[in-house]
C-alpha cells in the first residue's frame, strides 16, 4: 500500500507522541523516556500547550529540539472579540516569556518575514501582515518587513532570500509568521504555535523548502503560525467519530427523562466516554474499532488523487486577515517596551 501521509500538520501538540500522553502519569513517563516536557494550563478561555523538546525528544518525533508554546481558543468565532482580545493578550505574554534573555541595544534590527502567496487566500496570512504593519501610524524603527513570496511564484528558495537578507541586515532576531496545516477541523483558524526553533515553509502541505533557523542563519529565529489548511480525509473521519459517538450517545439517552425534557431539539454530549457497542447493530463491527482503526481503515480506502486535497474555511479571508491583525498589533506592543 502506498503511504499517504495525510494526516500532515505543523502543530506540535498534535504529533502523536504528545497526543498518545496526554494524563499526567503518562506525560511524567514521556519526559524520563523520550525527553519531551509538556504543559498544559489555562488563562481565561486560552488553552496553552507549553512543550519543550531536547535532542533526544527530536528524535523520537521528527520536531526540532526548541519550545514550542501553543494557543488555542476553541469556541472562537468571527464576532468573538473577546476572544480574539485574550488570545491576543496571552500570545503577547508568552512572546515576551520567550524573549526574555534577549538584551536590547538602541540599534538592534528586528527582520519580520511574512511568508506564503497572497494569492492563495489561506495561505496569505504572512503578506497580510506585512500590509497592516505598514498601513500603521507609527512603524517601529527597530522592524525591517519582508514578504518574498513563494518559490513558485519567484524561482528562487525564500530560505535564501531571508539568508541574503539578515546576512546584508544582521539583525538581532528574526520573526517568520505564515500559515500552517492541522490535522483537526476544529483548530482551523483557532489556535497560534509559538516556536523559537524556526520554520519549513511549506512542510504542512508537502511543500517542504530550505529551512529558515538558527541553525541556518546564525540568527535566532521565532515562528508564529496559524493553521488555515487541513486534509480533506481528515473532515471524512472527523465526520464520522461525530456521527457514531452522536448517535451512541442517542441511544444511551434514550430511557432517561432527559432526553425527554428538552424543550428543543436535544442535542447529547459526545465528548463524554460513550460504549460504542450500542451502534454495533447499526454499522457492524467497525463502528466499535479505535479512532486509530477507523483513521488506518480512511488511509487504504481513500488512497487516491482525493487524499491531496487541502481544506479550509469559507470565511478564510476574513479569518486571515483577523489573525494578520492581530499579530501586527501583539508585536507593536511588545516592540513598544523594548
Amino acid at each position: 500500500m502506498q503511504n499517504f501521509n495525510w494526516q500532515r500538520t505543523d502543530l506540535i501538540d498534535e504529533s502523536e507522541e504528545v497526543v498518545v500522553h496526554q494524563t499526567k502519569e503518562q506525560k511524567e513517563k514521556l519526559e524520563q523516556s523520550s525527553g519531551i516536557q509538556i504543559e498544559d494550563r489555562n488563562a481565561g478561555r486560552v488553552k496553552i500547550t507549553d512543550v519543550l523538546v531536547d535532542a533526544e525528544g527530536e528524535k523520537q518525533i521528527g520536531k526540532k529540539e526548541g519550545q514550542y508554546i501553543t494557543l488555542s481558543v476553541p469556541t472562537l468565532t468571527l464576532e468573538d472579540r473577546d476572544g480574539f482580545a485574550q488570545l491576543e493578550q496571552e500570545l503577547l505574554v508568552n512572546f515576551k516569556k520567550m524573549h526574555d534573555a534577549l538584551s536590547w541595544q538602541e540599534d538592534d534590527k528586528i527582520l519580520i518575514v511574512g511568508l506564503g502567496n497572497r494569492t492563495i487566500t489561506p495561505d496569505a496570512i504572512g503578506p497580510y501582515l506585512i500590509d497592516h504593519l505598514h498601513s500603521l501610524d507609527v512603524i517601529d524603527e527597530k522592524f525591517v518587513m519582508y514578504a518574498p513570496g513563494v518559490t513558485g511564484q519567484t524561482g528562487y528558495e525564500t530560505g535564501e532570500f531571508v539568508a541574503a537578507i539578515a546576512k546584508r541586515l544582521q539583525p538581532k532576531l528574526i520573526i517568520v509568521v505564515d500559515a500552517l496545516a492541522t490535522r483537526a477541523s476544529n483548530r482551523l483558524c483557532k489556535t497560534i504555535q509559538l516556536t523559537d526553533t524556526g520554520i519549513h515553509p511549506g512542510s504542512g502541505v508537502g511543500n517542504q523548502r530550505q529551512e529558515i533557523s538558527y541553525e541556518m542563519l546564525g540568527i535566532p529565529v521565532t515562528a508564529i503560525g496559524i493553521p488555515t489548511v487541513v486534509d480533506a480525509p481528515v473532515l471524512i473521519a472527523d465526520a464520522v467519530e461525530t456521527m457514531l459517538r452522536s448517535i451512541a450517545a442517542r441511544v444511551a439517552e434514550r430511557h432517561k427523562p432527559s432526553s425527554k425534557l428538552s424543550l428543543s431539539s436535544w442535542q447529547p454530549d459526545i465528548q463524554q466516554e460513550l460504549d460504542m457497542s450500542l451502534v454495533q447493530p447499526i454499522f457492524g463491527e467497525w463502528a466499535t474499532w479505535s479512532r486509530e482503526e477507523r483513521q488506518q481503515l480512511f488511509e487504504e480506502t481513500l488512497a487516491g488523487a482525493h487524499t491531496q486535497l487541502m481544506v479550509t474555511p469559507k470565511e478564510a479571508d476574513y479569518w486571515v486577515d483577523r489573525y494578520a491583525k492581530l499579530v501586527a498589533s501583539m508585536l507593536m506592543n511588545w516592540a513598544s517596551d523594548l
